[in-house]
């Protein structure tokens, strides 16, 4: 079995809407632990992890997640909260080439987790793509890719409802970190890999709440890199994804999307005004936890600021606590 030793990529502070982040959830309730700015605003991170296996002759090295990105104009990037850092000056300030990456997973295609993919042209450089106004993420009308040699690996769904905006968001998917991952690899081969991973629930259904999934995790899983699995976790998309390792301390590492993107959003209701599937997501969220607490998954929460590793313990009243893992 192939394991991967595994480092945190702090790639910058993002700002969102208090409002947003808890849908449903009434501020009065949310409010009383989660701080906000004077603008409402409720204070998140970009999580990544880069893996590097540890049993193989050439190290496979492979990004989760890959953040916002440099893209956005200076109002949006204020709008925001973004402070520079990026999954590429993360990178670079562990010690690693960008152009050393043979493959980038990403849980899905919003702006704040592929944006990343791509970033501004710099002075000398041929650029992959030059995108129209209308379609950019910001300013910049030509993008380069980040990870030159990187696979990109998305499921299907995702792909296909990114290319069409099916979004609550009117201007989340932006073609400025789309198009160039149609570019081949510098080998040749396709640069973006579609997944098609098991439904959790049959498709067309509105399963009661209390349903448990078609069969385990462990079955619906998808193994796209040597001893890399992603698992489908409908809801804030329909092609959202978690990915799942084993580390070098024998640990099943699962980063986790916005199905829970922080310690705050553990609640069965909690929710985002982002998502596509409110109702869905709680399911998603009821059988994650579940799964996590009976494996004993260590879970790298995507946005949060302080303590993104976490397990998952039975709190005795029907839930699930989490327990923070330094």
């Amino acid at each position: 079995m192939t394991t991967y030793r595994w480092t945190l990529l702090r790639a910058g502070r993002l700002l969102l809407d208090g409002g947003g982040m808890f849908g449903l959830i009434p501020r009065v309730v949310w409010g009383k632990t989660v701080p906000t700015d004077d603008k409402g605003r409720i204070e998140l991170a970009h999580n990544c992890l880069l893996l590097e296996s540890t049993n193989t002759t050439r190290p496979l090295k492979v990004i989760l997640e890959c953040g916002t990105g440099d893209k956005l104009d200076p109002k949006m990037a204020e709008v925001f909260g973004l402070d520079g850092a990026t999954m590429e000056s993360a990178l670079i300030a562990a010690g690693h080439d960008p152009a050393s990456i043979d493959a980038a997973i990403v849980t899905h295609l919003h702006f704040d987790h592929a944006g990343g993919l791509t970033r501004r042209v710099r002075p000398g450089e041929t650029p992959d793509a030059v995108v129209p106004p209308a379609h950019r993420s910001g300013d910049a009308d030509a993008v380069k890719l980040t990870l030159p040699r990187a696979e990109i690996i998305v499921q299907r769904q995702e792909w296909h409802d990114a290319r069409a905006n099916n979004s609550v968001m009117t201007r989340t998917y932006f073609r400025d970190h789309l198009d160039p991952l149609m570019l081949p690899l510098p080998d040749g081969r396709e640069r973006l890999r579609l997944v098609d991973s098991p439904r959790p629930y049959p498709a067309g259904g509105h399963p009661d709440r209390s349903a448990q999934p078609l069969g385990s995790a462990a079955i619906r899983r998808t193994e796209v890199l040597p001893g890399i699995f992603v698992l489908l976790v409908p809801g804030h998309t329909w092609g959202q994804q978690a990915m799942m390792f084993t580390d070098d301390r024998n640990r099943t590492v699962v980063f986790t999307p916005d199905v829970m993107p922080t310690v705050w959003h553990s609640g069965a209701a909690y929710s985002l005004a982002y998502d596509v599937e409110p109702y869905t997501s709680m399911l998603s969220r009821r059988w994650f936890l579940e799964e996590a607490a009976a494996a004993d998954w260590l879970l790298c929460l995507d946005h949060e600021p302080k303590t993104p590793l976490v397990r998952v313990r039975d709190n005795g009243k029907g839930w699930w606590n989490l327990i923070p893992e330094s």
